[in-house]
């Protein structure tokens, strides 16, 4: 029997810092279903914020400390700074603080099959994969997404069911404080080195994640995951890859066009069920494989398997087809690590668009400072770039690092000081046949958004 977090008896009135956070947002809906009356302040006005005032939340843009009135437990994201006036307020108050990677882990130490997916990169997708197999399986899980997914038109869901299914994000070890039952490790990267120092380290805390669960399914040919498993006192160990030296594996893999992928999941020698998937990529095929895997593993058909995976057309903001405009199509993307990046721009160079553009927003100083020469070889794979200025986010820029410092590396790249700005030379400049990508885990999609407005 695992450990239960619960809620301080009385609360009633849950206030939420950063409640427009992609994070944040389903974290809110089950709290909703839940029964507690929700507020919430943010920045900068987003479809989240107004998906949420839809269901009930008071929100309110920008900090106050007025905006604690008659809460009682204050939730808030990673993402805020120390000096939140809000944090401030409700440390003065003596209101309960609770950082979001507690409260999603109270949530999750409820469930009998809570099923944490983790990785540096494709957890939304992974987690989007599985949700829409579980649900359309009738299996009625409960969900917490950081993207948004279509076939239960949010972000995440309230579920009647013992399965939870969540994003584990390793920024800060917030998924240490979670609790899972089964744990998925899509792959080891180095990010968030602002945190971790080194890649080992991060390898350190993904070996305590999965050790905390019963059973772990992670990725058989990524070498630092291999090592990190190997170190995890987890009692089942499966794994997952390209190969059948695997568990689970793709066996006969087909490309019928640009977008699709046909493959036969195996199990060891056994073949589970064939599987079509209508997301660009390789990568996406691993995904697509862990995503069957876990499902498999949770007791759902193979028929249900093939049939829920093959409705799957993407999580938000995972090469969203926005539209067409002046004949070019516009995508938008939350690759923001050069891994990311470069897998959407390979996969993206394959569908036989005349030109593909990478228009992106850095995330966070530190990153771009650490990983320069990694973002110049993967914005490179596009025929021309466009950057907008670095979003710090949660960091001040002490390393002094700007996107010229980036772009000037890029041949032909430009980098602007506006979406505005950005939106007018791409609709001057881009022409027939071109696939222009917006590219970042910020607000780039509002450029996305200006350039359709034309």
């Amino acid at each position: 029997m695992k450990n239960s977090i619960e809620i301080p008896a009385g609360v009633k009135h849950i206030h939420c810092i950063g409640v427009g956070g992609s994070g944040m947002f389903p974290i809110v809906q089950i709290l909703l279903s839940q029964g507690y009356r929700i507020s919430g302040s943010d920045n900068n006005e987003s479809d989240i914020l107004a998906a949420e005032r839809k269901l009930g939340v008071e929100v309110t843009l920008g900090h106050s400390p007025e905006n604690l009135e008659g809460a009682d437990l204050v939730l808030y994201s990673a993402a805020i700074m120390a000096d939140n006036p809000e944090l401030t307020a409700a440390r003065e108050k003596g209101l309960p603080l609770w950082e979001r990677a507690r409260m999603l882990g109270a949530i999750s130490s409820h469930y009998p099959e809570a099923v944490g997916v983790c990785g540096t990169h494709g957890k939304t997708t992974v987690t989007s994969m599985l949700t829409q197999i579980l649900y359309g399986a009738g299996k009625d899980p409960s969900a917490v997404i950081g993207g948004k997914l279509r076939a239960i038109d949010g972000y995440g869901r309230a579920g009647k069911s013992g399965l939870f299914v969540y994003e584990a994000c390793e920024f800060r070890d917030t998924f240490l404080s979670t609790y899972p039952d089964t744990a998925i490790v899509l792959n080891i990267d180095d990010d968030h080195l602002d945190y971790f120092g080194t890649v080992e380290n991060a390898m350190k805390s993904f070996t305590r994640f999965a050790g905390m669960a019963r059973r772990v399914l992670y990725n058989g040919d990524d070498a630092n995951t291999v090592r990190a498993m190997e170190a995890a006192p987890t009692p089942e160990k499966l794994t997952f890859g390209r190969g059948e030296e695997n568990d689970f594996w793709p066996a006969h893999l087909q490309k019928e066009d640009g977008l699709c992928r046909s493959f036969t999941l195996m199990h060891r020698r056994d073949a589970v069920c064939r599987v079509t998937i209508h997301v660009p990529g390789d990568h996406n095929v691993l995904n697509a494989v862990a995503a069957a895997a876990a499902a498999w593993l949770l007791g759902v058909s193979p028929e249900d398997i093939a049939a829920h995976l093959g409705e799957f057309t993407g999580a938000g903001r995972r090469f969203e087809v926005l539209g067409k405009v002046r004949g070019f199509t516009v995508v938008d993307d939350y690759a923001h690590h050069p891994a990311e990046l470069a897998a959407t721009l390979r996969a993206a160079k394959e569908l036989g668009f005349r030109r593909v553009w990478a228009v992106f927003q850095p995330f966070t100083f530190s990153r771009t400072y650490l990983l320069l020469e990694d973002f110049v070889k993967a914005l490179s794979i596009a025929d021309r770039v466009v950057l907008s200025p670095i979003m710090g986010s949660r960091e001040k820029n002490e390393w002094g690092i700007r996107s010229g410092d980036l772009g000037e590396k890029i041949p032909g790249c430009v980098w602007l000081d506006s979406f505005e700005e950005m939106a007018e030379y791409v609709l001057a400049n881009a022409g027939e046949g071109d696939l222009v990508i917006t590219l970042g885990c910020g607000d780039i999609y509002k450029c996305a958004r200006m350039i359709l407005a034309d």
